[in-house]
């Protein structure tokens, strides 16, 4: 019963066989290979993004920060929500790559902004003096941290204000399978088509060892990344070993399988929750639950081996509710949310 994280869970089947498959025999290092290009091609065919420039990286961590570097000068002001992973969770990372870019982070209810919220700190910015810096990047994130997900219309609504100001708009897509899945939409609905600039395309979260793809939908916005990239180390001699896994997961829609089934079993999760006597904090939407408790049901599950984290500022006082985030994966097995539903009931 472990829900502590959808990194916690191994590698799905498929993507080893591939990284075993690839490892036969001998091939172009740095990219130069027939694997990468096909790689390439298929998030290119998934985005509906024929000319867009597709990189792999082994982290997400990675991916953010070199986007945000690509993006935004040293000086740039940096958009994003103020629980946004490029601001709560990379140690600086975006700050670092990009020598000195301002992240400003902004609020908005369970995870995202709203386009009211990100005009006003625009024209703020806008209208700041030299010691303010330049308007460059807005960061969005899909599903977000809060298990929440922007719809096609509002990534749209936030890329028109953010390009209306000559911004461009990054998409951390480190759970973007998830935001697919529960959408059922086209992956191109939620960014090429929503008039995203650059978006990174999670693979570790959803089955892969660790890789990610870096999307540039407009190859202009690309120039001088692999050079960004090689110097930041984040390309690979053996890179093919990256582009097999984001292949296996591309091929017969695995990706967006794998990220039905952790998001049904959150479904499943937040709905016992409730009738178990619980409360959600957030909606359930893709494959994070956050959940007030009773204490005796917290204490219960914990007992008897259920991981998952506490989700508020301070400790828990003796017999007082607790609040907690589960997250759910390609790997969650129906019969550990039976378990944990059966123990909190």
């Amino acid at each position: 019963m472990n829900f502590a994280s959808d990194n916690v869970h191994g590698i799905h089947p498929k993507v080893l066989k591939a990284l075993a498959d690839c490892n036969d025999g001998a091939m172009g290092s740095y990219g130069a290979d027939p694997i990468t290009a096909r790689a390439e091609e298929a998030y290119r065919e998934i985005l509906d993004a024929p000319e867009a420039v597709v990189r792999f990286v082994a982290t997400g961590t990675g991916a953010n920060a070199l986007v945000c570097a690509q993006l935004s000068p040293s000086f740039g002001r940096i958009y994003c929500h103020d629980s946004a992973h490029i601001h709560r969770d990379e140690c600086a990372a975006p700050e670092f790559y990009s020598h000195g870019a301002k992240l400003v982070p902004l609020p908005g209810a369970f995870g995202k902004l709203t386009p009211e919220t990100l005009a006003d700190a625009i024209r703020f910015g806008k209208a700041g003096s030299l010691n303010d810096g330049r308007n460059a990047l807005v960061s969005l994130t899909n599903a977000t941290e809060w298990g929440t997900v922007y719809d096609a219309s509002e990534v749209a609504a936030l890329s028109a204000i953010a390009h209306e100001a000559g911004l461009t708009v990054h998409m951390d897509g480190a759970r973007f399978a998830n935001a697919v899945a529960g959408l059922d939409c086209c992956a191109a609905d939620l960014t090429s088509r929503a008039s995203v600039d650059a978006l990174c395309f999670g693979g570790t979260k959803n089955g892969a060892m660790g890789a990610e793809a870096v999307v540039f939908f407009n190859p202009a916005h690309a120039e001088g990344f692999d050079y960004r990239r090689k110097q930041a180390g984040h390309v690979w001699s053996k890179q093919r070993f990256l582009a097999a896994q984001m292949l296996a997961l591309a091929e017969g829609g695995l990706w967006l399988d794998l990220a039905r089934h952790a998001n049904d079993a959150a479904t499943r999760l937040g709905q016992g929750i409730l009738k178990a006597g619980g409360t959600l904090a957030a909606p359930v939407q893709a494959n994070e639950v956050f959940a007030t408790l009773p204490a005796i049901a917290h204490e219960r599950a914990k007992s008897h081996g259920a991981a998952y984290h506490l989700w508020q500022e301070k400790p828990p006082l003796p017999g007082e509710d607790v609040t907690i985030r589960l997250v759910t994966s390609w790997a969650t097995r129906d019969e550990d949310v039976s378990r944990f539903l059966s123990l909190i009931a």
